[in-house]
């Protein structure tokens, strides 16, 4: 099904990451903007309030790759996805939709919020935040932490409960991402490198 710009010149366009399948923004497309993002590679929408083509990212420099861009099965809607150079949202989050209405937290953004959390911990340092503390502590200090909590999820995986082995590797994940931070590694690069060894030898 290809987009019907004919019956509907502005079509919603759904961005998702490519990597973590977290939605990031909703915009919308014309047939400028859909040509534009097609033959460029990188995310243009049609900006309502200014009535004209933009390049997500062309102040901020936190461009979006396209990867791929799909049809609803009516051709009025569009799902894009997209490896983002940096936040999506104006305000500095990861995603726009960080205003939770009700219900539970979605499990696909858990980790990318923990990251911003981190880095905001790493950015301000404040007393009393046991993250704070590691990144005071240094790099071996975190290797180490990341070291400890990976022999305590081998041991609860060998003789303990399978409670134990989920809260010892939610430790390990905590501690990973702390050593990525400290160390410039984002949560994205490390998908990404998963992503590129799909279809390879396992």
């Amino acid at each position: 099904m290809s987009p019907d710009f004919e019956r509907n010149a502005l079509l919603p366009a759904v961005v998702q990451d490519a990597r973590t399948g977290q939605v990031r923004m909703l915009g919308y497309m014309d047939r400028e903007a859909f040509e534009a993002t097609r033959l460029t590679g990188l995310l243009h929408l049609h900006s309502r309030s200014r009535d004209r083509l933009w390049k997500k990212g062309e102040t901020s420099g936190n461009l979006h790759e396209v990867s791929a861009v799909s049809a609803d099965c009516d051709g009025d809607c569009l799902l894009v996805a997209v490896v983002p150079k940096g936040p999506t949202c104006h305000t500095g989050a990861s995603t726009c939709f960080n205003e939770r209405l009700w219900g539970g937290a979605p499990s696909g953004g858990v980790l990318e919020r923990l990251e911003e959390t981190i880095a905001a911990r790493k950015g301000n340092l404040p007393q009393g935040s046991r993250t704070a503390a590691l990144f005071r502590a240094g790099t071996p200090r975190i290797a180490r932490k990341v070291g400890e909590e990976a022999v305590e999820t081998v041991v609860a995986a060998l003789s303990e409960s399978r409670e134990r082995v989920v809260e010892e590797s939610a430790d390990l994940l905590y501690h990973l991402l702390v050593l990525w931070a400290d160390r410039g590694v984002s949560l994205a690069e490390v998908l990404g490198a998963l992503a590129a060894r799909e279809g390879g030898s396992p």
